[in-house]
């Protein structure tokens, strides 16, 4: 699985309540929530978004809260992915049970800039900067959460297995 996009660069701790506020979890729709994402860091995030956009961050990415809304907020905005030099563990847990594809390396990291063009080899969890040529290797996720992301998310994946 390939995903093509343009990078949107943060920094370091951005916490589940940056990524989706607290007043909006009233929803659960990924949509409705999209409409906030990253509002109170970066105000012209929505209008910047696309459906080609891979975040890229630092260190502790969706540290705070253990809200599914944080990674629903993301993907319902477009973002096709999210690497980061670590991800909170709950919040790892939560991307991958509703689909969003994250890696970490802290190498791509720190070198991807804002605007490079990247394109990600999910089964083998290579980023490539197209618009530089470097390759980054991040640890590539086991056939089972391949095909979870595949599916876009656990429950998806239970429904196909179930009916």
């Amino acid at each position: 699985m390939h995903i093509r996009g343009k990078v949107m660069k943060y920094g370091d701790n951005i916490d589940t309540d940056v990524i989706i506020p607290a007043r909006y979890l009233t929803s659960s729709d990924p949509l409705e929530l999209a409409k906030h994402c990253m509002e109170d860091l970066d105000p012209t995030f929505t209008q910047r978004v696309t459906q080609e956009t891979v975040l890229v961050a630092g260190k502790n990415f969706g540290c705070g809260s253990s809200r599914e809304h944080a990674p629903l907020a993301i993907k319902g905005a477009g973002v096709q992915a999210v690497i980061a030099t670590s991800f909170a563990r709950i919040f790892y847990r939560n991307a991958i049970n509703v689909g969003l594809p994250i890696l970490e390396c802290e190498e791509a990291s720190q070198a991807l800039e804002e605007g490079e063009e990247v394109e990600i080899d999910l089964n083998q969890g290579v980023i490539r900067s197209l618009t530089t040529g470097r390759l980054f290797q991040a640890q590539a996720f086991p056939p089972f959460l391949q095909e979870v992301i595949r599916e876009g998310g656990l429950m998806n994946l239970v429904k196909k297995r179930v009916s």
